[in-house]
């Protein structure tokens, strides 16, 4: 899920001088409407270290009105505070009605660093979490605002980051043998820093995940972030808006993963000829291993309408026994599957044990054509990202190998294949006019997706993004893809 905070982002200068005055207006104005509101708001700044947590709180504190608001450090306990229950100093020091509390290292520092550090083990930080959504929906229910930003470093970029504050006799107070020692433990860290904010992340409360290598782009983005949320919140208590539960998990201004795609990646006739053979044989002999290992396979298909979807999946099944899989297309629900919770027909086609099922679209449904058609609820997919996450984690704790694929394509190749299938006799059926109308909400979509990706992407269950422009390259990179995860799954012929 922080995929889309290592892209490199950045902000020129101009472009930062250009913006910040208007957003330090809007704040203030903002914060003198917020004095005589119902709720609190409460800021949590987190993140790895290095990741520029300090200095944008400090422009925090320098864009806003001190007099209305408190910023809070918190660090290893008093011996004050551990003869009391460990919330106790949160509780403390929330903020009354009107004001805003700033908080690094809040609840989460705790646990988290435990976790690095063996002190408690996975359940034990399960119980944790529980806790922490306890709390913060205890105090989401009485109206408070919670507003959690997580800012995010490569391991090479927070490397370099302390290598530049310690080579500085100005900033070399700044990195501690503690930061050299989490540095050493960062893959850790991260992975169970994924754990936390996706349990954490709800519909009403979610993270935003920041890239904090450049300082202007990260305390911008941070101070949008906090306009829109708080300005949100007031509309939404005084009635005046219906986008109550939902907000991007990324801000808007950020790269795109798919813009990250190379799409000019192509494959020759004859190479792709070639490999097609040796990728289909290769897959045909893993499937026959995996079913007398008994170890089933979920495919999941999704990406642009005439990304290509169905002739990778028919490349995929020509080399598989018939009896060995199924092919699930995913349509509008039906009556009886509108009667249930969306995931309930999903669950009805989990593969036994040693079979292969493949989705040409699925759960996804819900936070991509859904979301954006209105045919849900904001609250509804907005906390359908937690619910998609656990259903794969279920699935893949019982053995079971989940690979979800998302093939781009550009919208100019995608007019050009509409138009390709309307003079295909056999092929026309495909277009309707609702793939016309859907181009029309590209940019939605796109924004849709990119939050999907950046949501449910998980180390144990990322995305895997193909470039789809060539048709021969994504089917040979998914072919090559699901043989080369086939193959680590499984235990070696003796």
């Amino acid at each position: 899920m922080f995929e889309i905070a290592e892209l490199g982002h950045t902000l020129k200068k101009s472009e930062y001088n250009e913006q910040i005055p208007e957003l330090r207006t809007q704040l203030l104005l903002l914060q003198q409407q917020l004095g005589t509101c119902d709720f609190p708001v409460i800021i949590l700044i987190s993140g790895v270290d290095g990741g520029g947590k300090g200095q944008v709180i400090n422009l925090l504190n320098e864009w806003l009105d001190a007099r209305y608001m408190e910023t809070f450090a918190f660090d290893e306990p008093s011996d004050e505070e551990k003869e009391r229950p460990k919330y106790w100093r949160y509780w403390r020091s929330l903020p009354p009605k009107g004001r805003i509390g700033i908080y690094v290292g809040s609840w989460y520092s705790d646990p988290i660093s435990h976790r690095v550090y063996g002190d408690i083990d996975d359940s034990q930080l399960s119980v944790e979490l529980k806790h922490i959504n306890e709390m913060e929906q205890l105090l989401i229910n009485d109206g408070a605002l919670i507003i959690k930003c997580w800012l995010h470093l490569k391991k090479e970029t927070q490397k370099k980051r302390l290598k530049e504050l310690e080579k500085d006799p100005e900033t070399s107070w700044q990195v501690t043998e503690r930061d050299k020692k989490h540095l050493k433990l960062y893959d850790e860290f991260v992975e169970i820093a994924e754990n936390v904010l996706t349990t954490t992340s709800t519909g009403i409360s979610p993270w935003l995940v920041v890239e904090g290598a450049d300082i202007r782009y990260s305390s911008l983005t941070v101070g949008q972030h906090v306009l829109h949320r708080i300005r949100q919140h007031i509309e939404s208590r005084n009635g005046k808006s219906e986008n109550i539960n939902g907000l991007p998990f990324v801000n808007i201004n950020q790269q795109s993963l798919l813009d990250t795609l190379d799409l000019s990646l192509e494959l020759d006739k004859k190479d792709y000829n070639d490999q097609l053979l040796h990728y289909q044989g290769k897959l045909n002999k893993l499937v026959r291993m995996a079913r007398e290992q008994k170890r089933s396979t979920i495919l999941v298909f999704e990406g642009w309408d005439a990304a290509g979807k169905g002739g990778a999946i028919r490349r995929t099944t020509s080399a598989i026994d018939a009896r060995s899989y199924r092919v699930i297309q995913t349509a509008a629900p039906t009556d009886e599957e509108a009667a249930h919770h969306y995931l309930w027909r999903f669950w009805r086609h989990i593969p036994r044990a040693g079979k292969v099922t493949i989705y040409d679209r699925s759960w996804y449904g819900r936070v991509l054509v859904e979301r954006v058609e209105g045919f849900a609820q904001e609250k509804e997919w907005m906390r359908s990202y937690s619910e998609i996450v656990n259903f794969e984690e279920a699935l893949i704790e019982h053995g079971i190998l989940l690979l979800k694929f998302w093939l781009h394509i550009d919208k100019d190749e995608q007019l050009e294949r509409f138009k390709a299938r309307e003079q295909i006799s056999y092929k026309k059926h495909k277009i309707t006019e609702d793939d016309y109308r859907n181009r029309e909400k590209w940019d939605d979509y796109k924004i849709a997706v990119n939050e999907m990706i950046a949501r449910t992407s998980t180390r144990a269950v990322p995305w895997l993004m193909i470039e789809a422009n060539d048709k021969r390259y994504a089917r040979i990179k998914i072919l090559k893809t699901v043989c080369e995860k086939l193959e680590a799954m499984l235990e070696p012929e003796k």
